[in-house]
């Protein structure tokens, strides 16, 4: 069970100012942000989770819906996941009748749909997770989420510039 942590203090927005140079990170930043994935992804769960999916679910069923008919390899791109990790995730909405798997342009292609019920999952879904949102706002602080939201975009247009150089440093095969 996990242990109870106090609600936040109502700490200045801004950064604390300090005399002299900024403390160095400490810790892993991979496990802090793991951390704080688990934590956040519990919280939205526990009320997206009464539509019957869960938070990454929905997440999928949306942009399914939103791109839709679209092929896996677009799919995975506009989610920033692999295809395996796509397939694995799709299974359960197919399963549950919410997205169709069908044939493409050609014999090797395929295309993801929702289906019907899959549309009005959507829609049950999006108000539980509007609420799961305004629930995280209100208890993290909307001036807290909007600082995270534009230090999470900062780190990802960062890791992307890396990994792009990345690919670029790579030797041709």
């Amino acid at each position: 069970m996990p242990r109870a942590r106090p609600a936040p203090s109502a700490a200045p927005a801004g950064p604390a100012r300090r005399a002299g140079p900024p403390a160095a990170p400490s810790g892993c930043s991979s496990f802090k942000l793991r951390q704080l994935s688990r934590r956040v992804s519990q919280q939205f769960d526990a009320i997206v989770g009464q539509t019957g999916l869960k938070t990454t679910q929905y997440s999928l069923l949306s942009h399914i819906v939103r791109l839709g008919p679209v092929r896996p390899g677009r799919l995975a791109a506009a989610m920033e996941m692999d295809a395996s990790t796509l397939t694995r995730n799709l299974q359960p909405l197919v399963a549950l009748g919410l997205a169709q798997v069908g044939p493409g342009d050609d014999g090797r292609s395929r295309l993801i749909s929702p289906t019907e019920a899959g549309r009005a999952k959507r829609i049950q879904a999006r108000r539980e997770w509007q609420r799961a949102q305004r629930a995280f706002n209100s208890r993290v602080g909307a001036e807290r989420v909007s600082r995270l939201h534009a230090v999470i975009d900062e780190c990802l247009a960062l890791l992307g510039e890396a990994a792009v150089a990345d690919d670029e440093a790579a030797p041709a095969r």
